[in-house]
Order: structure tokens, then sequence, then C-alpha cells
């Protein structure tokens, strides 16, 4: 993959600030890893070139992003590159000829490779690449079929493009717009949604000052869900959570927020990453469901349990290859931090609401990018007229599912699951449903499929 969300330029320069050296082998096999990065970038590039030769070109928003990315690294200081100051043995009297190799490692071989890697994004793929108006599957031989069994492997389901268009329709223009009504009517004095979306979008004073404040509030926000937990869930995870910038090279091109699990041996913590790019551009309304989808009680809470799990195989334990229960996980998440109490206004509910009209959304666009061959402008219209969130970040998350097919499906189709199978244990059970037994049954048993999960609810309802 060339796009800026699963290209390997993107996966180092994340890992890159994750990086340590515990002791001094690990420090000198780290100079070496280093090297061998450039020629991991030379073989992706070389693939890159044999899939053009096939006929397979990625759609040119896609690298234009990764190019961004990649320019911004190069241009990015020596002395700040995070391959070069990433964490060291502590007390090591060598630690100083080690960072100087790091430096020669980086200067000579990685960002050269970095530079040759972008050469051929910029001078082979562009060129070829895919216009904005044909940038989905659709418009590619095999296309159809390559999304349907995207759709099925994201969602571990064999769902239908139009059965999913069909249901995200109903839920922006039906089931939504009621919740905002009530929710707006409360905050704003008014249940008309083209009001409520003027004020969330426009209003001067939903907007942050600097980088520090959005930062606060997003810290706040996860501080409060720590201290919530243990009403809810059972299985608590050992692991902490920090929040994390996310680095300026990739902001411009990133989405809102992501999350890394912690090491599997615990050396480092999961982190919750938060893009601070143009502050004063982005809504206060959604900083607190953001951080409850990525952290607590959302994708920390879920994937460190999954980690510390060493009765579990590795694949179950480490794996984030079931989207579909991973973010679906994160989504159903927002909404019950609503339950939890952790929203502090409306306007906090209103921030879930606008994210859940985003996840609704791409129900749509992702289908009709890929499935009924949507121009990307078609698709940035409808999300933009249907989701109070700033233009440029729905734009980005436009060209996240131009460039990765029906992985944007998984948090909806995931949560509806979920909830549906939450109503189902709630019926069964009556007075003995448990809310915590219900979510460690959820996540007790790692990274699993929906039809596993089903069968876990069901052992549930069974044994009680």
């Amino acid at each position: 993959m060339s796009d800026q969300m699963q290209g390997i330029h993107v996966d180092l320069l994340i890992t890159a600030g994750q990086l340590q050296a515990a002791e001094p082998e690990h420090a000198r096999m780290a100079v070496e890893r280093v090297r061998q990065f450039g020629r991991m970038l030379d073989q992706a590039a070389e693939r890159y070139r044999e899939g053009l030769a096939a006929g397979r070109t990625p759609a040119r928003v896609n690298v234009e992003r990764s190019i961004n990315q990649v320019e911004g690294y190069l241009s990015s200081p020596l002395v700040s590159d995070p391959f070069i100051t990433m964490a060291g043995p502590e007390g090591w009297d060598g630690v100083d000829a080690w960072r100087n190799d790091l430096a020669d490692a980086v200067r000579i071989h990685l960002r050269p490779a970095f530079a040759r890697y972008g050469e051929v994004l910029h001078d082979g793929l562009l060129p070829a690449a895919r216009p904005d108006d044909r940038c989905g599957l659709a418009w590619i031989e095999g296309g159809s079929e390559m999304y349907r069994a995207l759709v099925e492997q994201h969602t571990g389901l064999p769902l239908e493009p139009d059965e999913l268009h069909a249901a995200g329709l109903a839920e922006v223009t039906e089931s939504l717009p009621a919740e905002y009504a009530e929710c707006g009517h409360r905050e704003f004095a008014t249940t008309d949604l083209s009001e409520i979306f003027a004020r969330l979008l426009g209003d001067p004073g939903l907007r942050y000052r600097d980088r520090d404040e959005m930062l606060t509030h997003a810290t706040r926000s996860f501080e409060t869900s720590q201290a919530a937990m243990g009403q809810w869930f059972g299985l608590m995870p050992e692991s902490p959570c920090v929040i994390t910038p996310i680095p300026d090279y990739l902001a411009a091109d990133a989405t809102l927020a992501y999350y890394s699990p912690p090491a599997a041996d615990g050396s480092r913590p999961g982190e919750y990453h938060i893009n601070l790019h143009e502050p004063t551009a982005r809504s206060r309304a959604l900083t607190a469901s953001v951080a409850f989808h990525e952290a607590i009680p959302g994708h920390h809470l879920q994937l460190a349990i999954s980690t510390e799990r060493t009765d579990l195989p590795a694949f179950r334990r480490l794996s984030w290859r079931h989207a579909a229960f991973v973010e679906g996980w994160g989504l159903y998440a927002e909404r019950l931090a609503d339950e939890m109490g952790l929203y502090e206004t409306d306007i906090d509910r209103l921030g879930m609401l606008a994210n859940e009209s985003w996840r609704a959304c791409r129900l749509v666009v992702d289908t009709g990018l890929h499935a009924l061959g949507w121009s990307r402008q078609r698709a940035i219209d409808f999300i933009v007229e249907n989701v109070p969130v700033n233009r440029n970040d729905l734009v980005v998350d436009i060209d996240r599912y131009i460039g990765w097919p029906a992985q944007a499906l998984a948090y909806k189709v995931g949560q509806r699951d979920v909830l549906g199978l939450r109503r189902q244990t709630q019926q069964a059970l009556g007075a003995r449903f448990d809310i915590k037994a219900f979510h460690d049954a959820v996540l007790g048993a790692g990274t699993v499929s929906l039809q596993v999960l089903r069968s876990r609810v069901a052992a549930l309802i069974l044994a009680n």
C-alpha cells in the first residue's frame, strides 16, 4: 500500500516515536535496524513499480498525501529525528557514540532511502494514479469483487454494499436527527438541525485558543474516564495509557486521533495519539468522545486487556485483524461514556452525535466510492452536509476511505453488533443482567470475530 494510512513510510514514522533500546546490545541492534529500514523502503518502492506494471494504480489523492508525509519528514531537522532520539540504555557510558552511529545510519542510509521512495511516489505513481472522479475500486477491473472481499475481511461478515449504504442513510436521515433535536433544544434552544449544525461549526466560542487548551481538555476527559472504570468493568488493564501528540510531519494528513497498544512485555505503555494540528479550527465538541473512543473505555481498555491475557494465543492478544470488533468497541465506548456520566456538557454530547453521524456516513460514502462509483467530490459533499465537523477533518477522512476500502465500515457494523448483543443479553437475563459481566465477556477473549463474540455472549446467557 502506498497510501497515507497504510504505507510503509507511515508505519515507520509512527513506530519511530515508540522505539527504545533498553540494553547496550539492543542499542547496537537498533543501529542496524535503522540501516535496514532503508532497504525496506527500497523494496516497497519496487513493489509499487511492479504493481503499476500489472495495472494496479492507486488513487491520486492518496499518493499526494503520502508525498506530503515523506517530504515533511525529510524537511524536519536531523537533530530531532525520532530514529536518532529514541530512548537508550540508562547510565550507559557508550550512549554518545551510539547516537553518533544512529545519526550516521539515518543520514547515510535512511533519509536517502526515504528520498528515493518519495521519488517513486512522485515520478512513478503520481502520473499513473486514478483521478478524483474515478478514485474508488469501482473504476478498476475486478474492483467490485475486490470490494466485496474487503467488506468481508474488515467486518467478518458477507454483507452487501447496497444494504450497508441503505443502513447508513437511515441513521443519517432518520434516527440521528431526533437525538440532535433533543440535545440541541437543551443547549441552543432550537430543534432545527441546520441551526444546530451551524452553531457547532460557526460558534467561535466552541474553538480552541491553542494546542495547550485542546490537550488539557483531552487530558481531563481521559482522567475522568480512568476514575470511573471500576463501576463498569471487572477486567482492568495493568498497563498505563499516555497521551502523545501526533508528530507535525504527519499531523496535516492524519485523522483526529489514533491509539497504539502497549508492548507485549509491558516495556511501553498504551498511547492515545492526539492531533493538535490547527487547534483554532477544531471544535471543542469532539474532544471528549474521541478520547473515550481511543483511550478509556475504548481502545486502551480493550487492547491493553487483550495484550495482557498471556493465556491466549498471540494472534488473539496482539492482532487488530478483526476491525469490526476493535473499532466497533471503540464506537460503542463513545455511547457507553454517556451512560457512565463522563460527558460534562451537552456540547460534549453533541460531539458524540457528530461522531456517530460521521461513522454512519461512512457506510454511505465508502460504499458510494467503491461500489457505486461516486467521485471524491460527491463523497465530500455528502459528508460535509451531514456531519457538523470541521471540513478539513472530513476531507482527510474521505481520502482515508479512498485508500483503505471497507475499513471504515467496520465501526458501525461492529457497534451495531455489540449493542444488539447487549440488548439480547438484557432481555434474556432480566434482573440477573450484570453490565460488568457483559463487558468482561466482550473483552476477555482478546481480539475476536463478530461470530466468536456472538458465541461468547450466548455462553454468558446460558451460564446465568
